[in-house]
């Protein structure tokens, strides 16, 4: 298998962006809404300083970490480095700001995404308003 450049991991981001993030709310599938949920968190850290994170944000989080440790398709060591990045930026008196941490949870959204590119249908949770 041929490695994938940082072009690569950008071509899968937008391509995901365009056809599997809505252009508000949740996204109808895994796919769509791991990488939705991802923004939405670098977002609230960067550009907010995670003054209104919230239950809502703890959700998000949530979701990648279950859905990708749970997965197959996720080798042991992204899954190790995965729970060390999203408790990191789950740390939300302390936000992170720079992109490594959050570029990094993303390359692991993209190299499952290209082992389950069938949409997934995702249902909406009731509970997340963002």
């Amino acid at each position: 298998m041929v490695p994938m450049t940082a072009p690569d991991y950008a071509e899968i981001g937008r391509f995901l962006w365009q056809n599997y993030v809505p252009t508000s709310g949740q996204a109808d599938t895994v796919q769509g809404e791991l990488l939705r949920a991802a923004e939405k968190l670098r977002d609230e850290s960067q550009r907010n300083g995670n003054v209104n994170w919230d239950e809502r944000h703890e959700i998000l989080a949530r979701f990648i970490l279950h859905t990708l440790q749970s997965s197959d398709d996720v080798p042991a060591e992204a899954k190790g480095h995965l729970e060390r990045d999203i408790a990191r930026i789950r740390d939300h008196k302390h936000p992170y700001t720079e992109d490594d941490l959050f570029d990094r949870v993303e390359k692991v959204i993209f190299d499952w995404y290209l082992q389950n590119k069938d949409p997934i249908l995702k249902p909406k949770d009731r509970d997340l308003h963002r």
